[in-house]
């Protein structure tokens, strides 16, 4: 045994490899398929990833396992590569996604069973996205073409809306971590009426993202209404499944959001066209009221001053049958003095004459 190698403990040796992994690969992607999965203690999940010539052990916290697994499935996994206290070399895994069509489906079935006896896909759990919204949040990415035609489609059906855009991925082992942040930043802080998850379309692995268990239950979580238009109108994810609405694709999701305003105006012309001619009938009848209480009320004045003149006629011809003169010139006169004692002078007035004269004879009647 040559003398200048060093002698290591199995625990030095043990801490040295994993130094060495931790400095060389602190995270690797393995892809491969399951085998003798297994979960102990209803705590831990353990099972072998394989290909055609090899395998390797794979450990995670059932927490942690946000995919279900089944032996056969093709997954790709993020892990830390570890030698374990009992000399077994593992894979400590973070993240999983299934690979492969048929993985895809067998896991996403699983799913879909266990989402649904929870009730996250209940239609009475769902809401009504509002029929104006002013304020819409938008989950996707900026490059993506569907987020383009998004837009595109937002502007010509009403225009003038405010959008807060949380960018993401849409795919990739990154892409449901990202979205569930995104989630979670809108409903504290976007002050947002609706949130729209958006995304073009893609193969199943490209869309793999959205069926993440956890990405499900943000969702079903939010407290705002969220609509998805994730791939075409043939995909379906759980993130579809778990929306208050389900859009077939991002251009649909807009026009779910909007209202058209070439429509709208169409629809609202016939009950404009109504009121104005209700209003018109409405002015034309008051206009006509007016006329009428007008001229009643001319008519009124004028009998009014009419009757004021007759009555200043009578008093005016009272007055001039009271006049002394009138009465004088009917040939009358006016005695002025005291004419019963014989010998007073008294004035007489005519209407030509004034007379005095020496009162002579007094009779009684």
């Amino acid at each position: 045994m040559p003398e200048n190698l060093p002698t290591l403990s199995v625990s030095d040796f043990i801490a040295i490899t994993n130094q060495i992994l931790e400095n060389a690969y602190p995270t690797v992607i393995v892809e491969g398929e399951v085998m003798s999965f297994k979960t102990s203690q209803n705590k831990w999940v353990f099972f072998d990833l394989k290909d055609a010539s090899a395998s390797v052990g794979c450990f995670l916290p059932l927490a942690s396992l946000t995919h279900p697994l089944a032996d056969g499935m093709k997954i790709r996994v993020r892990a830390h590569p570890k030698l374990t206290n009992w000399g077994k070399f593992s894979l400590t895994v973070s993240q999983i996604i299934p690979v492969g069509q048929g993985s895809i489906k067998k896991s996403l079935d699983l799913l879909k069973e266990k989402l649904k006896k929870e009730g996250l896909f209940a239609p009475e759990r769902k809401r009504l996205i509002p029929n104006t919204v002013q304020h819409i949040g938008v989950i996707s990415s900026v490059q993506a073409a569907g987020y383009h035609d998004f837009l595109k489609i937002i502007g010509e059906r009403w225009g003038g809306l405010k959008i807060t855009v949380a960018k993401t991925a849409v795919q990739g082992l990154d892409a449901a971590g990202q979205i569930i942040r995104a989630l979670d930043y809108l409903n504290e802080h976007g002050q947002v009426e609706a949130i729209a998850i958006i995304r073009g379309g893609g193969s199943a692995d490209d869309l793999s993202a959205f069926n993440d268990e956890a990405l499900a239950r943000a969702i079903a979580a939010s407290k705002i209404p969220v609509i998805t238009g994730i791939g075409h109108e043939i995909d379906e994810s759980l993130a579809d499944l778990v929306a208050d609405v389900r859009a077939s694709t991002p251009s649909n999701a807009a026009e779910r959001l909007t209202r058209d305003k070439t429509t709208t105006v169409a629809e609202f012309k016939p009950a404009l066209t109504k009121l104005a001619t209700s209003v018109n009938v409405q002015i034309t009848a008051h206009q006509t009221a007016l006329r009428k209480s007008l001229s009643t009320a001319h008519r009124e004045i004028i009998s009014k001053i009419n009757s004021a003149l007759d009555q200043i006629t009578g008093y005016h011809h009272l007055l001039d049958q009271l006049n002394p003169n009138t009465i004088l010139a009917r040939g009358y006169a006016l005695l002025t003095g005291d004419p019963t004692n014989i010998g007073n002078v008294v004035k007489i007035t005519t209407s030509t004459h004034n007379i005095k004269a020496e009162v002579k004879n007094v009779t009684k009647r």
